[in-house]
């Protein structure tokens, strides 16, 4: 099968490939004769014929760190018509401009596959559609009131605050039991951000690993353990963590089967879970999941491969 693929995603130019997800899909499809373009969000125009229109970039890809592309001059293309696939892979934040791209995306939904689906994407961001799941989740409160987090606190003990829109693992603080900072702390966050906040129990299991779980069609394509640095509580890879090959635990699997259908039904093809202490739901990421080069080094799979199989499934039905 011979495909067109766009990604949307941030600079090519400032990707670490050694980890990157979207440099390893884009190897993977050059790698099966696919064609590759990059483009980037702001240029998504939507013209007065209703054609969605894109600048994209034609590019080759290598794993040379430090000259890992060539990218041919601008072509403007419409992803509806000449563009088989869209890979909307750009980093969150998740805000306005980024619920205005998948709107745009959605349009197209009859002509391009776009992974993950549009539609999707915008009603489920990381923090969010994890609460359908509260059952596999520690107590989560969502709220901007100090007032509602110390009476949460005096149940739980000491919390953790994160953006509900947030990604990557940054701005997540915690407020020990006292809650000594917690006034300051929440009239930075909420000066920030307008939406709510998300406040959880700190669990000490996190210094064992924060596990990253990758599901591809709603199936499990395999796991990372993410370790904590020293004197960190984050263990996102992004914040310096670490990781390590691992397994599934029971419950682990349990939440698995449980989302799995709903994702594939949804269209989230590639979807990563975070699971604290082998049995604590956090996340699920499906803007632009990670994890897939490590847990293929670690594994020897081929989870850039599965993804694309996943994908020429998806266009065969």
């Amino acid at each position: 099968m011979t495909l067109k693929i766009a990604v949307q995603m941030d600079p090519i130019e400032d990707i670490n490939i050694k980890g990157d997800s979207s440099f390893a899909l884009m190897l993977a499809a050059q790698e099966r004769g696919y064609e590759c373009f990059e483009y980037h969000v702001e240029s998504l125009t939507l013209d007065a014929d209703d054609r969605l229109i894109a600048e994209c970039f034609p590019v080759k890809v290598k794993r040379v760190v430090g000259d890992h592309f060539e990218k041919g001059a601008a072509q403007r293309l419409d992803l509806g018509r000449d563009i088989d696939v869209v890979l909307m892979r750009q980093d969150p934040p998740f805000h306005i401009g980024y619920i205005t791209a998948t709107h745009m995306l959605e349009r197209i939904k009859d002509e391009t596959l776009v992974v993950n689906d549009p539609a999707s994407v915008r009603n489920a961001p990381e923090k969010v559609m994890v609460l359908d799941y509260r059952q596999y989740m520690p107590p989560t409160l969502v709220t901007r009131s100090v007032d509602e987090v110390r009476r949460f606190m005096a149940e739980h003990g000491a919390v953790v605050v994160k953006p509900i829109h947030g990604n990557g693992g940054k701005a997540i603080f915690r407020v020990p039991a006292d809650g000594d900072n917690l006034t300051a702390l929440f009239e930075v966050f909420n000066q920030t951000w307008p939406e709510p906040h998300m406040v959880q129990p700190f669990l000490p299991e996190v210094a064992e690993g924060d596990k990253r779980i990758v599901l591809i069609d709603g199936e499990v394509a395999g796991a990372i353990n993410r370790i904590p640095s020293e004197g960190e509580f984050r263990s996102n890879l992004a914040m310096g963590g670490s990781a390590e090959p691992t397994g599934l635990t029971e419950r682990e699997k349990e939440i698995c089967a449980a989302m799995g259908p709903d994702l594939k039904r949804l269209g989230l093809t590639f979807v990563g879970i975070d699971v604290i202490g082998g049995k604590w739901l956090t996340e699920i990421n499906v803007t632009s999941p990670t994890g897939i080069v490590a847990i293929s080094e670690f594994d020897g799979t081929d989870l850039p491969g599965m993804i694309w199989d996943a994908i020429e499934a998806r266009l065969g039905e």
